[in-house]
Protein backbone atom coordinates (compact mmCIF):
# COMPACT_ATOMS: atom_id res chain seq x y z
CA UNK A 1 0.00 0.00 0.00
CA UNK A 2 1.41 3.39 -1.25
CA UNK A 3 1.89 5.61 2.03
CA UNK A 4 -0.03 8.67 2.22
CA UNK A 5 1.23 10.72 5.30
CA UNK A 6 4.13 11.96 6.47
CA UNK A 7 6.51 10.24 9.39
CA UNK A 8 7.25 13.15 11.34
CA UNK A 9 7.47 10.93 14.97
CA UNK A 10 11.07 9.91 13.04
CA UNK A 11 12.72 12.65 14.36
CA UNK A 12 11.12 12.24 18.07
CA UNK A 13 11.85 8.23 18.63
CA UNK A 14 14.08 9.07 21.05
CA UNK A 15 15.79 11.11 23.81
CA UNK A 16 19.18 11.45 21.93
CA UNK A 17 17.27 12.02 18.32
CA UNK A 18 14.98 14.72 19.83
CA UNK A 19 18.42 16.35 21.31
CA UNK A 20 19.52 16.36 17.60
CA UNK A 21 17.09 18.05 16.34
CA UNK A 22 15.94 20.54 18.65
CA UNK A 23 15.67 23.80 17.52
CA UNK A 24 15.33 26.26 20.31
CA UNK A 25 18.01 26.23 23.41
CA UNK A 26 17.89 27.85 26.55
CA UNK A 27 21.54 28.61 28.11
CA UNK A 28 22.85 30.33 31.06
CA UNK A 29 24.51 33.31 28.75
CA UNK A 30 20.91 34.05 27.91
CA UNK A 31 19.73 34.45 30.80
CA UNK A 32 20.09 38.26 33.11
CA UNK A 33 19.45 37.94 36.89
CA UNK A 34 17.74 41.54 38.78
CA UNK A 35 18.95 42.34 41.88
CA UNK A 36 17.73 44.71 44.14
CA UNK A 37 20.13 46.47 46.43
CA UNK A 38 19.09 48.57 49.93
CA UNK A 39 21.14 50.55 52.46
CA UNK A 40 22.48 49.47 55.70
CA UNK A 41 24.37 46.17 56.52
CA UNK A 42 23.23 42.47 57.22
CA UNK A 43 20.05 43.03 55.44
CA UNK A 44 18.88 40.04 53.09
CA UNK A 45 14.95 40.40 53.40
CA UNK A 46 12.88 38.02 51.03
CA UNK A 47 10.19 39.61 48.85
CA UNK A 48 6.90 38.58 50.82
CA UNK A 49 5.16 38.30 46.60
CA UNK A 50 7.91 36.59 45.18
CA UNK A 51 9.58 33.55 47.09
CA UNK A 52 13.79 33.13 46.82
CA UNK A 53 13.89 37.03 45.81
CA UNK A 54 15.69 39.44 48.22
CA UNK A 55 16.86 42.66 49.08
CA UNK A 56 20.33 42.36 49.92
CA UNK A 57 22.81 45.08 51.57
CA UNK A 58 26.08 45.45 49.91
CA UNK A 59 27.58 43.46 52.26
CA UNK A 60 24.58 40.77 52.08
CA UNK A 61 24.91 41.40 48.08
CA UNK A 62 28.62 40.08 47.87
CA UNK A 63 27.78 37.33 49.44
CA UNK A 64 24.48 36.37 46.67
CA UNK A 65 27.30 37.48 43.84
CA UNK A 66 29.33 34.74 44.69
CA UNK A 67 26.50 32.31 44.08
CA UNK A 68 25.79 34.48 41.01
CA UNK A 69 29.14 33.64 39.59
CA UNK A 70 28.87 30.01 40.58
CA UNK A 71 25.54 29.49 38.88
CA UNK A 72 27.19 30.52 35.53
CA UNK A 73 25.25 33.78 35.19
CA UNK A 74 27.21 36.80 33.33
CA UNK A 75 24.86 39.50 33.44
CA UNK A 76 22.62 40.79 36.34
CA UNK A 77 20.33 43.91 36.29
CA UNK A 78 20.73 46.33 39.11
CA UNK A 79 17.57 48.11 40.71
CA UNK A 80 18.74 50.50 43.94
CA UNK A 81 16.03 50.82 46.84
CA UNK A 82 17.35 54.32 48.70
CA UNK A 83 15.94 54.61 52.15
CA UNK A 84 15.41 58.40 51.61
CA UNK A 85 13.43 60.02 48.66
CA UNK A 86 12.55 62.92 47.17
CA UNK A 87 10.31 64.73 44.70
CA UNK A 88 13.40 64.60 42.17
CA UNK A 89 14.58 61.48 43.10
CA UNK A 90 17.95 62.69 43.61
CA UNK A 91 19.31 59.63 44.65
CA UNK A 92 19.37 57.70 41.34
CA UNK A 93 21.87 60.66 39.93
CA UNK A 94 23.77 60.72 42.87
CA UNK A 95 27.37 59.23 42.54
CA UNK A 96 27.30 57.80 45.94
CA UNK A 97 24.06 56.30 45.79
CA UNK A 98 23.30 52.62 46.62
CA UNK A 99 23.11 51.60 43.18
CA UNK A 100 26.35 53.25 42.05
CA UNK A 101 27.89 51.27 44.99
CA UNK A 102 26.33 48.09 44.46
CA UNK A 103 27.51 48.43 40.57
CA UNK A 104 31.18 49.17 41.52
CA UNK A 105 31.36 47.06 44.34
CA UNK A 106 30.29 44.21 41.33
CA UNK A 107 32.51 45.35 38.92
CA UNK A 108 35.70 45.49 41.26
CA UNK A 109 35.04 41.93 42.52
CA UNK A 110 33.36 40.52 38.95
CA UNK A 111 34.79 42.51 36.05
CA UNK A 112 33.90 39.96 34.14
CA UNK A 113 30.82 40.43 34.85
CA UNK A 114 28.15 42.20 32.67
CA UNK A 115 26.37 44.63 34.85
CA UNK A 116 23.24 46.44 33.75
CA UNK A 117 21.67 49.74 35.39
CA UNK A 118 18.11 49.82 35.21
CA UNK A 119 17.82 53.76 34.33
CA UNK A 120 14.83 54.90 36.03
CA UNK A 121 13.59 57.53 38.75
CA UNK A 122 10.34 55.65 40.48
CA UNK A 123 12.38 54.02 43.20
CA UNK A 124 13.79 57.26 44.24
CA UNK A 125 10.59 59.57 44.18
CA UNK A 126 8.64 59.83 47.19
CA UNK A 127 5.36 59.74 44.88
CA UNK A 128 6.93 57.23 42.92
CA UNK A 129 6.76 58.27 39.37
CA UNK A 130 9.34 57.67 36.92
CA UNK A 131 9.82 61.65 36.49
CA UNK A 132 9.26 65.01 38.09
CA UNK A 133 5.65 66.05 38.97
CA UNK A 134 4.36 69.71 37.22
CA UNK A 135 1.20 70.60 37.62
CA UNK A 136 -0.36 66.93 38.53
CA UNK A 137 1.44 65.09 36.13
CA UNK A 138 4.90 63.98 34.72
CA UNK A 139 6.36 66.70 32.72
CA UNK A 140 8.34 64.46 30.20
CA UNK A 141 11.10 67.00 29.17
CA UNK A 142 12.31 67.89 32.54
CA UNK A 143 12.45 64.21 33.26
CA UNK A 144 14.44 63.58 30.41
CA UNK A 145 17.47 65.88 31.95
CA UNK A 146 17.29 63.87 35.15
CA UNK A 147 17.15 60.43 33.27
CA UNK A 148 20.60 61.47 31.39
CA UNK A 149 22.23 62.64 34.33
CA UNK A 150 21.56 58.98 36.49
CA UNK A 151 22.38 57.46 33.22
CA UNK A 152 26.17 59.57 33.34
CA UNK A 153 26.08 58.46 37.05
CA UNK A 154 25.81 54.89 36.16
CA UNK A 155 28.31 54.77 33.88
CA UNK A 156 31.05 56.44 35.71
CA UNK A 157 30.43 53.74 38.33
CA UNK A 158 30.63 50.62 36.18
CA UNK A 159 27.94 49.55 34.46
CA UNK A 160 28.24 47.89 31.60
CA UNK A 161 24.77 48.42 30.18
CA UNK A 162 22.44 51.56 30.42
CA UNK A 163 18.63 50.58 30.42
CA UNK A 164 16.45 53.13 31.13
CA UNK A 165 12.43 51.61 31.56
CA UNK A 166 10.88 55.33 31.97
CA UNK A 167 8.88 55.64 28.89
CA UNK A 168 9.62 59.15 28.42
CA UNK A 169 9.66 60.15 25.17
CA UNK A 170 12.87 61.36 23.74
CA UNK A 171 14.62 59.10 26.42
CA UNK A 172 16.87 56.87 24.73
CA UNK A 173 18.33 60.30 22.49
CA UNK A 174 18.92 62.18 25.73
CA UNK A 175 20.86 59.69 27.24
CA UNK A 176 22.98 58.57 24.17
CA UNK A 177 24.01 62.06 23.86
CA UNK A 178 24.66 62.52 27.53
CA UNK A 179 26.54 59.27 27.35
CA UNK A 180 28.61 60.39 24.55
CA UNK A 181 29.21 63.74 25.53
CA UNK A 182 30.46 62.29 29.01
CA UNK A 183 33.09 60.20 26.98
CA UNK A 184 31.28 57.26 27.18
CA UNK A 185 30.25 56.50 23.80
CA UNK A 186 31.28 52.74 24.10
CA UNK A 187 28.29 52.42 26.53
CA UNK A 188 24.78 51.04 24.57
CA UNK A 189 21.66 51.40 25.86
CA UNK A 190 19.01 48.58 25.89
CA UNK A 191 15.85 50.56 25.93
CA UNK A 192 12.44 49.06 27.64
CA UNK A 193 11.49 50.23 24.05
CA UNK A 194 7.87 48.09 24.69
CA UNK A 195 6.80 48.25 28.08
CA UNK A 196 2.99 48.13 28.93
CA UNK A 197 1.07 49.12 31.43
CA UNK A 198 0.77 46.07 33.13
CA UNK A 199 -0.67 44.11 36.09
CA UNK A 200 2.17 41.94 36.19
CA UNK A 201 4.49 44.18 37.73
CA UNK A 202 3.18 43.75 41.17
CA UNK A 203 5.57 42.18 43.18
CA UNK A 204 7.58 44.14 41.54
CA UNK A 205 6.79 47.14 43.73
CA UNK A 206 6.63 45.56 46.61
CA UNK A 207 10.53 44.59 45.75
CA UNK A 208 11.53 48.14 44.77
CA UNK A 209 9.10 49.99 46.74
CA UNK A 210 7.77 52.14 44.25
CA UNK A 211 4.16 51.75 44.05
CA UNK A 212 2.95 55.34 42.56
CA UNK A 213 1.97 57.47 45.63
CA UNK A 214 -1.24 58.98 42.95
CA UNK A 215 -2.91 58.13 39.82
CA UNK A 216 -0.99 55.48 37.80
CA UNK A 217 1.62 55.77 35.08
CA UNK A 218 -0.88 54.84 31.92
CA UNK A 219 0.21 58.03 30.50
CA UNK A 220 3.93 57.14 29.50
CA UNK A 221 3.31 53.21 30.03
CA UNK A 222 1.34 51.47 26.88
CA UNK A 223 -2.16 50.35 26.46
CA UNK A 224 -1.98 46.69 26.67
CA UNK A 225 -4.51 46.85 23.84
CA UNK A 226 -2.15 47.59 21.49
CA UNK A 227 0.59 46.20 19.60
CA UNK A 228 1.58 48.81 16.17
CA UNK A 229 2.31 51.15 18.82
CA UNK A 230 4.43 48.93 19.97
CA UNK A 231 6.08 49.11 16.67
CA UNK A 232 6.18 52.82 16.53
CA UNK A 233 8.00 53.07 19.80
CA UNK A 234 10.91 50.89 19.38
CA UNK A 235 11.24 52.42 15.69
CA UNK A 236 12.07 56.15 17.60
CA UNK A 237 14.38 54.09 19.97
CA UNK A 238 16.53 52.47 17.54
CA UNK A 239 16.43 55.92 15.41
CA UNK A 240 17.47 57.63 18.59
CA UNK A 241 20.43 55.29 19.07
CA UNK A 242 19.23 51.27 21.19
CA UNK A 243 21.29 48.93 20.79
CA UNK A 244 19.22 46.08 22.63
CA UNK A 245 14.92 46.51 22.82
CA UNK A 246 12.98 45.32 25.68
CA UNK A 247 9.22 43.97 26.18
CA UNK A 248 7.99 43.96 28.89
CA UNK A 249 6.23 42.07 30.24
CA UNK A 250 7.45 39.41 28.37
CA UNK A 251 5.07 36.25 28.53
CA UNK A 252 1.78 37.97 28.37
CA UNK A 253 2.73 40.02 25.44
CA UNK A 254 5.02 37.46 23.51
CA UNK A 255 3.42 38.42 19.91
CA UNK A 256 5.55 41.58 20.43
CA UNK A 257 8.84 39.89 20.73
CA UNK A 258 7.65 38.37 17.46
CA UNK A 259 6.71 41.59 15.74
CA UNK A 260 9.77 43.26 16.95
CA UNK A 261 11.93 40.40 15.82
CA UNK A 262 10.86 40.36 12.59
CA UNK A 263 11.27 43.88 12.16
CA UNK A 264 14.40 45.10 13.68
CA UNK A 265 17.71 43.60 13.94
CA UNK A 266 19.01 45.07 17.13
CA UNK A 267 19.22 42.08 19.80
CA UNK A 268 15.33 41.56 21.27
CA UNK A 269 15.32 40.91 25.55
CA UNK A 270 12.06 39.74 26.80
CA UNK A 271 11.42 40.76 30.50
CA UNK A 272 9.91 37.39 32.84
CA UNK A 273 8.42 39.71 34.97
CA UNK A 274 7.66 39.57 38.41
CA UNK A 275 4.07 38.56 38.59
CA UNK A 276 4.85 35.81 35.61
CA UNK A 277 7.58 34.84 38.32
CA UNK A 278 5.24 34.90 41.14
CA UNK A 279 2.83 33.06 39.36
CA UNK A 280 4.66 30.23 38.98
CA UNK A 281 5.98 30.09 42.55
CA UNK A 282 2.58 29.91 43.95
CA UNK A 283 1.06 27.31 41.97
CA UNK A 284 4.73 25.32 42.29
CA UNK A 285 3.81 25.75 46.49
CA UNK A 286 0.83 24.10 46.08
CA UNK A 287 1.31 21.10 44.20
CA UNK A 288 -0.69 22.16 41.05
CA UNK A 289 2.29 22.64 38.32
CA UNK A 290 5.51 20.73 37.43
CA UNK A 291 8.03 23.81 38.12
CA UNK A 292 11.09 23.04 36.27
CA UNK A 293 8.75 21.87 33.19
CA UNK A 294 6.69 25.08 33.30
CA UNK A 295 9.91 27.72 33.61
CA UNK A 296 11.73 25.80 31.23
CA UNK A 297 8.76 26.17 28.45
CA UNK A 298 8.41 29.64 29.35
CA UNK A 299 11.97 30.73 28.87
CA UNK A 300 12.22 28.09 25.49
CA UNK A 301 8.91 29.85 23.93
CA UNK A 302 10.84 33.25 24.42
CA UNK A 303 13.33 31.95 22.41
CA UNK A 304 11.12 30.38 20.26
CA UNK A 305 9.60 33.79 19.49
CA UNK A 306 12.71 35.37 18.82
CA UNK A 307 13.90 36.67 22.28
CA UNK A 308 17.81 36.93 22.03
CA UNK A 309 18.27 37.49 25.67
CA UNK A 310 15.72 36.70 28.69
CA UNK A 311 15.49 38.89 32.29
CA UNK A 312 14.39 36.11 34.72
CA UNK A 313 14.28 36.01 38.14
CA UNK A 314 14.14 32.16 37.67
CA UNK A 315 18.12 32.19 36.60
CA UNK A 316 19.46 30.89 39.71
CA UNK A 317 17.25 27.69 39.66
CA UNK A 318 17.61 27.13 35.73
CA UNK A 319 21.21 26.74 36.51
CA UNK A 320 21.12 24.13 38.52
CA UNK A 321 18.30 22.50 35.90
CA UNK A 322 20.56 22.52 33.44
CA UNK A 323 23.43 21.01 35.47
CA UNK A 324 21.00 17.98 36.88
Amino acid sequence: MAQTFDRHRRLRSSAAMRNLVRENHVRMEDLIYPLFVVEGSNVKKEIPSMPGVYQFSLDQLAIEMKEVVAAGIESVIMFGVPEEKDACGTGAYDDSAITQQAIRLIKEAYPDMIVIADTCLCEYTDHGHCGVIHDGDVDNDESLKLLAQTAVSQARAGADIIAPSNMMDGFVIAIREALDEAGFTHIPIMSYAVKYASAFYGPFRDAANSAPQFGDRKTYQMDPSNSREGLREAASDVKEGADFLIVKPGLAFMDMVVRLRENFNQPIVAYNVSGEYSMVKAAAANGWIDEERIVMETLVGFKRAGADLIITYHAKDVSKWLKG
